[in-house]
């Protein structure tokens, strides 16, 4: 009996013991599987997020969701009113109108009123007649050699006569343009403007002829841009998605100091930025990262910070327990160099200070990265910071330069909002009209150049057309 009874205890024991360890089991278990239940609700709502955002052609730049409680909408009362803004009086009246009084009073019907003062008002008003010029070309010939010649006018866009004697004038090809590249609207919505605004009547051809006549006589410009953000002291390289003739191309943007130049390729690869700039370029590219911009090993870099704080920011939205500690230890570090720069911009800190902080900062980034991360996507996050971390705070090191590629991001914009629009181009002849045209006007409002003066004039140019001052 006491045998027996020893082995029951035991027994007990046992599975007493086997009982506490499933319980403890068990306890694991749920709590692993709330964890990733927590981190699937993450990922699936994350994954709709991007669905959704991949459907918008304009996803980069849509606006962020309105805030719980909004800012009340009007002018703000106290010393937060602000200036009033009005339009100011015009330098030189065309017409002047006289409004004399009513008959009789609005209120009462009584024909008595008694004038006291005259008030003046003014109106800009756009042109609805359009100007039809007519040129009276002389024709004769050489009395030595034979040859035909004939005279030009400086308004005169071509020479051409006979058939094609009637022609638009040049400011009409310049707003062609603009509104072609600039604006967004497709040929068939210039033509309309025209005939609904001016009363002229021109087919969807004769916007697309114009447009690629505007931009052969701009070539010439165009190279001088290139030569421009070759010289740049920085360049902002940046590239989106195009289709031409309903292929997938791309479209690259490369903003200088004080030029911009564009260019379509077929490829997404390093060949446009390597055939602008050429491989030894020297001075300074912010990008987001590109792989292909590691090429350029004769330039200084800087990741765009901006990338790199929302790429930790999506990290932590889908991270669970120690895994989110990493991202934000990173923002932390970035958020910490923004600042040092804006106590900089602000003169609380000299030169010295922010050598030692970019030091500073630069030595805990490397303590942050080098430890093998057991979260992949910290692990990637990781491997990319210490691969590029002579890239981070390049901008402390030297004062001036951009942190963000924002540059490069308006750059860009227009284009998408174009593309959203009409797609791209149905020809490579027309990407490469596309190329020079967004090249020339970018560089015309960085320049504080007007646009429309300026195709104008290259229009209206016999030959050689002149070229964009280097200089704002």
């Amino acid at each position: 009996m006491d045998a027996e009874k020893r082995k029951l205890l035991a027994d007990n024991k046992r599975l007493r013991s086997e009982n506490a360890g499933l319980r403890d089991r068990v306890g694991e278990l749920e709590g692993q599987v709330k964890r990733l239940t927590g981190q699937v609700e993450k990922l699936t709502a994350a994954l709709e997020k991007s669905q959704r955002a991949g459907k918008r052609q304009a996803a980069p730049f849509r606006k962020k969701p309105r805030t719980g409680e909004p800012k009340k909408p009007g002018r703000k009362p106290g010393d937060a009113h602000g200036q009033h803004a009005h339009r100011s009086v015009p330098n030189e009246i065309d017409e002047t109108h006289d409004v004399p009084l009513p008959k009789s009073c609005p209120y009462c019907g009584s024909n008595q009123l008694e004038e006291t003062h005259v008030a003046q008002q003014f109106q800009t008003e756009i042109p609805r007649q359009p100007i039809v010029r007519q040129f009276d070309v002389h024709v004769g010939h050489c009395a030595d050699c034979g040859g035909r010649v004939q005279g030009r006018h400086k308004l005169q866009t071509s020479d051409a006569l006979g058939a094609a004697a009637a022609q638009l004038g040049s400011n009409a090809h310049a707003a062609l343009a603009i509104c072609n590249k600039d604006l967004g609207l497709s040929h068939g919505k210039c033509a309309k403007l025209f005939q609904q605004f001016f009363g002229i009547t021109i087919d969807r051809s004769t916007s697309v002829r114009s447009m690629l006549r505007t931009a052969s006589l701009c070539r010439r410009a165009y190279e001088e841009i290139r030569q421009s953000v070759r010289g740049s002291p920085f360049v902002v390289p940046d590239e989106t998605g195009w289709r031409v003739g309903g292929k997938i191309a791309w479209l690259h943007a490369f903003p200088g100091q004080a030029s911009t130049c564009y260019v379509i390729d077929p490829s997404r690869s390093h060949r446009p930025a390597t055939e602008l700039l050429g491989e030894d370029y020297a001075g300074v590219m912010i990008h987001d990262g590109w792989s292909p911009y590691d090429r350029f090993e004769a330039a200084w870099h800087q990741q765009c910070l901006a990338h790199l704080l929302r790429r930790c920011g999506e990290l932590l939205e889908t991270a669970t327990g120690g895994a989110a500690r990493f991202p934000r230890a990173v923002m932390s570090v970035l958020k910490s160099a923004l600042s040092t720069r804006d106590r900089y911009v602000a003169g609380k800190v000299g030169d010295h200070g922010l050598a030692t902080a970019c030091g500073r900062v630069t030595q805990r980034m490397r303590q942050l990265v080098t430890p093998v991360k057991t979260d992949a996507a910290n692990e990637r996050l990781a491997a990319f910071l210490e691969k590029h971390l002579h890239a981070l705070f390049t901008f402390l090191a030297l004062p001036g330069v951009d942190a963000t590629n924002w540059r490069g991001e308006q750059a860009i914009r227009p284009a998408v909002v174009n593309r959203k629009v009409w797609g791209g181009n149905r020809t490579w002849r027309g990407a490469d009209a596309q190329s020079i045209l967004m090249s020339v006007l970018r560089t015309c409002h960085q320049r504080n150049l007007d646009p429309l003066n300026y195709l104008s004039q290259t229009r209206r140019s016999p030959a050689n057309p002149p070229l964009l001052l280097q200089t704002r």
